[in-house]
């Protein structure tokens, strides 16, 4: 997977649900791409990651038909009570995204680090 670069986290020392894995994606991906970024989140899932962060800041293009097999992805991280945020999407990425009917299936975040943040203040107790 030459055009996926992945980096790893622990937004804490906890391990578990408790780590926030990103996947860092670049270039123009095309369908298989995104059906390997899906394979690749499946793996990550059946290891027990819980919180991906995907991040498009790199990416120039994407091909519409590999966004449905993400969100469905996505779905299978809530079932099993995590979820994946996605961060970096230019106007015209959250476009495609829109178009696929994707808009509202995922949280949106201009930086990684503000998706990774925002796990964060899910597990936070509320006072």
């Amino acid at each position: 997977m030459n055009q996926v670069s992945e980096a790893r986290r622990a937004l804490t020392a906890n391990a578990g649900s408790d780590r926030v894995e990103t996947l860092m994606l670049e270039g123009e991906l095309a369908e298989a791409e995104l059906l390997q970024v899906c394979e690749e989140l499946s793996r990550r899932l059946h290891r027990g990651v819980r919180q991906v962060v995907v991040d498009f800041a790199e990416v120039a293009h994407l091909d519409y038909r590999g966004v449905r097999p993400l969100m469905a992805r996505a779905e299978g991280f809530r079932r099993a009570g995590g979820d994946v945020k996605l961060s970096g999407l230019s106007p015209y990425l959250a476009a495609i995204f829109r178009a696929a009917g994707a808009h509202d299936r995922f949280e949106m975040y201009p930086h990684m680090n503000d998706a990774r943040a925002a796990f964060a203040l899910m597990r936070a107790p509320f006072v």
